[in-house]
């Protein structure tokens, strides 16, 4: 179970589009259309705690008069993705960073399985914080993951923080690290002086302590590097419940680089190659299903 600290009321703008989260009851509920979905908490993860918004489902309200909209049983693709909400599912999702929808049942087509292998060896690429598309001219917007209800549970967590505290925690620790502080030391002084770095800055610094880390740190040692991360970032890194979705705001072009996340595929413990794990699937829904 998790431990939330919900974000204070009286901070919170609701997003403009077709949904209200109400804040003033006991029971916060997001309302799409005519149906009220279960927040369970607000501002989860983050420096500050200020990001993720975590939906389990529909309300357990009196049974709907005969007029009343019927209820989807995959509430996410149904009916937060439906082509008449998408709009405002998406603009919650860039307002909270990480929309996470529990007790989702869906086989919906447009899922694919999520690939990347790790090893003792050495890191995969998804073991490093990334965006989704990093290597295509344009990045979805929004990535989903999701663990399907399946016999295997899944034990590989995924890690997911703002874009720029992450860097900004790569350069301090990677200072105290790496072999590579007079490269870093001019990043520290603008991050020390409030200076806010460019979405393109941010890339070649993280490229720069990335390169790093492959070259002077072993597998293992690379993995206790992000581990380290994930903690100074206020990294989300709960584990996955089977039919949870998770909705991250990837890449958006009029989003400040604070305002966007990153994830990496994340061992909290020491890797041991051999133990069974439950699979992942993906989709980029505002491209995917549109």
């Amino acid at each position: 179970m998790l431990s939330l600290t919900p974000a204070p009321r009286a901070s919170h703008t609701p997003p403009r589009g077709d949904f209200q989260v109400q804040l003033d009851t006991e029971t916060p509920t997001l309302l799409v259309g005519g149906h009220r979905l279960q927040i369970e908490a607000l501002g989860i993860f983050g420096p500050r705690r200020q990001f993720g918004i975590v939906l389990t489902g529909y309300t357990q309200e009196p049974a709907p008069a005969a007029t009343a909209p019927e209820r989807p049983e995959d509430y996410l693709t149904d009916l937060l993705l439906s082509p008449e909400h998408r709009r405002a599912t998406y603009q919650l999702v860039d307002t909270w960073g990480l929309l996470i929808c529990k007790r989702v049942r869906s086989c919906h087509p447009s899922y694919r399985d999520v690939r990347g292998r790790s090893s003792r060896g050495r890191l995969s690429q998804s073991e490093y914080y990334h965006h989704d598309g990093c290597t295509s001219p344009t990045k979805p917007r929004v990535v989903e993951i999701r663990c399907p209800y399946q016999t295997v549970d899944r034990h590989i967590a995924t890690a997911i923080a703002p874009f720029q505290a992450v860097v900004s925690a790569m350069i301090r620790h990677g200072i105290d690290l790496l072999g590579i502080a007079p490269d870093l030391r001019p990043w520290q002084r603008r991050i020390d002086a409030r200076d806010a770095l460019s979405g393109d800055e941010l890339d070649r610094a993280q490229g720069l302590i990335t390169r790093a880390v492959r070259r002077e740190l072993t597998a293992e040692a690379g993995r206790e590097f992000f581990r380290q991360i994930d903690e100074l970032a206020g990294a989300y890194r709960q584990p996955w419940e089977m039919g949870e979705s998770r909705l991250i705001s990837n890449a958006h072009p009029n989003l400040p680089p604070d305002k966007t996340m990153q994830h990496r595929r994340a061992y909290l413990a020491a890797h041991l190659r051999g133990s069974a794990n439950g699979k992942l699937v993906k989709r980029w829904p505002a491209e995917e299903l549109e």
